[in-house]
């Protein structure tokens, strides 16, 4: 058993949502680090993942797991601040059952191992909310199980041939005795030092 297959998402899925309550309608069309998304696309994003990968836990797959996540730019509405913490708890829910991370699922419209897919989510909870609290200028402190399963899946990733880098763009190159949040923010492509303009 590794120990994705015994990871509890709830930790960071919490931590992802006190980032969110903490945004301020001023800084929702901020910039963030992923290129192309204000803050307000990528709350957006994150809600449409925690369904999704929620979905795909419950092995539920349909519209929700099967729209490709460039299908278009997300972005939120008026009840967002309701919703976003709900499904992030719905989502760390599923994946507590031992059945999320057995057999097959869907995300993205993408076929995945249930492994694959919740190591897929916890490294989108881990960037995705760095990025946020860089955005927003929040202090942020992942869940550190959560960074662990995500720095590992992310240095698997860029050291596949066939990527030709990091999952989110080319690796950034990040010295080796930096903290490990640095580590694998270079790892997805995005540079550690990033800061709104």
């Amino acid at each position: 058993m590794t120990i994705l297959e015994t990871l509890d998402l709830g930790p960071q899925a919490r931590v992802v949502a006190r980032l969110a309550a903490g945004v301020t309608e001023e800084r929702l069309g901020g910039a963030t680090p992923c290129p192309g998304y204000a803050v307000r696309n990528m709350l957006g994003h994150l809600l449409g993942l925690a369904v999704a990968f929620r979905d795909a836990g419950r092995k539920d797959l349909g519209e929700t797991t099967d729209t490709p996540p460039t299908a278009a730019v997300p972005d939120i509405g008026p009840g967002w601040r309701e919703e976003l913490p709900r499904a992030l708890d719905e989502l760390a829910e599923a994946w507590r059952d031992p059945a999320a991370w057995s057999g097959d699922t869907r995300a993205g419209g993408v076929p995945l191992p249930g492994a694959v897919a919740g190591a897929v989510v916890t490294d989108e909870l881990v960037i995705h909310g760095w990025d946020l609290a860089r955005a927003t200028g929040q202090e942020y402190e992942p869940d550190a199980a959560a960074l662990r399963a995500s720095y590992e899946f992310l240095l698997a990733s860029a050291e596949e041939p066939d990527r030709g880098g990091g999952l989110f763009g080319p690796v950034v190159p990040v010295p080796e005795d930096a903290p490990l949040l640095d580590r694998a923010v270079g790892l997805s492509g995005r540079d550690p030092g990033w800061k709104p303009s």
